[in-house]
């Protein structure tokens, strides 16, 4: 009488893919979009909330997402030598202006230049 057990099927290893939410910040690429991630990260000694960014090339099959646009980005295989990213859909448009503002500004740098502007007149 041979014993004949089954083995159970291995179960599978189910990770799910990070999904982080960030601002489009180049499109000059095809199909390629460069996403910066802010976080609050605890400074090790004092204690405050320092902001960090993480910056992720993901990847838009269809073109549609633009620079300012608030994006949502999933993990995937990699797929070329920087891009690790998947845009899976575009949370908030950005209000439309002329590409030349938004070309190389940081947040905030578009308010700061106002008052100067007032000023010369």
């Amino acid at each position: 009488m041979a014993d004949t057990t089954t083995t159970p099927a291995k179960a599978e290893k189910t990770t799910r893919s990070r999904v982080l939410e960030g601002i489009v910040t180049r499109d000059k690429m095809a199909k390629t979009r460069r996403v910066e991630v802010e976080r609050l990260v605890r400074h090790a000694r004092y204690g405050k909330f320092v902001k960090r960014r993480t910056v992720c090339y993901a990847h838009d099959e269809a073109n549609e997402s633009h620079l300012g646009d608030t994006v949502e980005i999933v993990e995937s295989r990699p797929l070329s030598k920087l891009k690790r990213w998947n845009l899976v859909r575009i949370v908030k448009k950005a209000p439309s202006r002329t590409l030349s503002n938004l070309e190389g500004a940081v947040a905030g740098a578009d308010a700061a230049a106002a008052p100067k502007a007032e000023e010369k007149k």
